[in-house]
């Protein structure tokens, strides 16, 4: 006697089928599970006992032999334990299995027969559409996000109890309903942070509004307690708000990664992580035996923030240069290799020295030109390439930490930022894997961003008598492309290039802040 039912398994943000192949013949009874199951899958057996008894059902007897096809697969986590025992339930002729070719099923058993929730359900209820299966069966706490992929009847439910009185009879349970479209513009604008909050930084927080408005990366420089932090943390409050589009593609990684919360539909906000600089090579850029997404990927469509940048590891920052170039990271195991989207506005915050403070000729204690060359050294010359805008951040007087006068919010400025993109998404209609003034390569930036004759002598003037080096060249042009478009002016001017060239602070020769 032979029964089948389709699971699935995630491979980076994608997803493959799997059959759950059951077969019971007489003899002596032995279990067996083959198909290159981990350990969580290799202990589902005792998992599926107990749920099968406290469902009032019972684990057939005989000799079962349980195939996870293909069998050259590797299969890991608990979503194999509800297909498995619905295979059992149909080899021994406990449910009617009408509906067992047109479903797929995911799901964790718990002792008592309960659902628990499992992860990577999003990209799995995706190639459930594309491959033209009716029923998706999954757990409650997964019905939602399972819910927001159309073509495809998800059906939730709580128990396994349930899901096999279900097999009898449809009508004991409806398909879930999920509008994306008002789930995003209900849930999608709960903001807490706000850059009204800041006071004084007027330089840095334009800046950080060129750098939203281009998708550029950011450094900022300044000593301790100036607000950098507090800054970064409110940069994703003025960035575009996600299109449904993009909060699909990041609530897959996150749901790949178990960091979507149990009954939320959509990552409908961008994220903003923060991973301390102890952190390794993997957990930044993601790895594993079995390839997982790292912070980089995580923070996908959203905010990377480094704090205290020349206190990572050289090789964690030296393994971001790739995918900050790409906008993905490829991962090669011997089994199998995955990419992971990672599109990303990095944002990184260091003390200009290793006490915390600028060069001062007046001052004896403070740091000196050496100190500070020195400890920017710990940042590569490659990975300081890849970031447009250096902002030098002074701590904020007494009458502006005082001053009842409140600044702009972040609502405000997420309007001139909005526009600025609009500008860009109309520029780049046409052209691959370019979405903002920050994607440019070199050949585009030379043909997107011409300079009148006052524009030219002032760049010329500056790469001069400030001894920027070429790198600067590109991203000068870039970034007062993005200045021009905050303008709405169609030409890059004169004013223009003098602001993009004060955000090259670290490419100055000698430079001491």
């Amino acid at each position: 006697m032979l029964s089948k039912v389709y699971c699935a398994s995630t491979i980076g943000v994608d997803a493959r089928l799997i059959e759950v192949e059951v077969n019971m013949s007489g003899g002596v009874p032995k279990y067996y599970l083959v198909g290159l199951p981990d350990r969580a899958v290799s202990e589902s057996k005792d998992r599926i006992d107990a749920a099968l008894k406290n469902a009032g059902a019972h684990f057939p007897r005989g000799r079962i032999t349980v195939n996870l096809a293909p069998a050259d697969l590797p299969k890991e986590g608990s979503a194999f334990d509800l297909p498995i025992a619905l295979s059992l339930l149909a080899v021994s002729d406990q449910i009617n299995t009408e509906k067992m070719p047109k479903s797929l099923v995911l799901g964790e058993l718990a002792l008592d027969g309960k659902l628990r929730p499992v992860k990577g359900v999003l990209p799995i209820a995706v190639e459930a559409r594309n491959r033209g299966i009716e029923y998706l069966i999954v757990p409650k706490a997964n019905g939602a996000e399972a819910g927001v992929v159309d073509g495809v009847d998800v059906m939730a439910f709580e128990c396994l109890e349930d899901v096999m009185r279900w097999f009898d009879d449809s009508s004991t349970q409806s398909p879930v309903q999920i509008d994306p479209e008002s789930l995003f513009h209900q849930n999608g604008q709960q903001e807490i942070l706000d850059f009204v909050d800041v006071r004084g930084q007027e330089n840095v927080k334009r800046a950080l509004e060129v750098a939203a408005a281009g998708g550029h990366n950011v450094i900022m420089v300044g000593p301790p307690g100036s607000g950098k932090t507090m800054m970064a943390r409110r940069l994703p409050t003025i960035l575009p708000p996600l299109t449904l589009d993009e909060a699909l593609e990041t609530t897959k990684i996150h749901s790949v990664a178990g960091l979507l919360k149990s009954g939320k539909a959509l990552v409908t906000n961008r994220p903003f992580r923060s991973p301390h600089h102890t952190v390794s090579d993997v957990a930044l850029v993601g790895g594993g035996s079995i390839p997982m997404p790292g912070e980089i990927s995580m923070a996908h469509n959203g905010v990377l923030f480094l704090d205290e940048l020349p206190e990572f590891k050289r090789s964690a920052l030296e393994v971001m240069r790739q995918p900050l170039e790409d906008g993905s990271v490829s991962i090669s195991r011997a089994r199998m290799s995955v990419n992971y989207p990672s599109r990303i506005m990095l944002i990184a915050s260091m003390n200009p020295s290793p006490t915390g403070d600028w060069h001062d000729p007046d001052n004896p204690d403070s740091a000196t030109g050496i100190q500070m060359q020195r400890y920017l050294g710990k940042i590569s010359g490659p990975l300081l390439d890849r970031i447009d805008l250096h902002v030098d951040v002074d701590k904020v007087g007494y009458e502006e930490l005082s001053s009842k006068a409140k600044g702009e919010t972040s609502a405000d400025i997420r309007q001139r930022v909005v526009a600025a993109r609009e500008i860009q998404n109309q520029r780049f209609m046409g052209v691959k894997d370019v979405y903002c003034n920050a994607q440019m390569n070199t050949k585009l930036a030379r043909k997107i961003c011409p300079l009148d004759e006052s524009s030219e002598q002032m760049l010329k003037k500056a790469m001069n008598s400030l001894g920027l080096s070429a790198r600067a060249y590109d991203r000068i042009l870039k970034v007062s492309r993005t200045i021009a478009d905050l303008d709405y002016s169609e030409m890059i001017r004169s004013n223009h290039i003098a602001e993009a060239i004060q955000y090259r602070s670290l490419d100055r020769e000698g430079w001491l802040g």
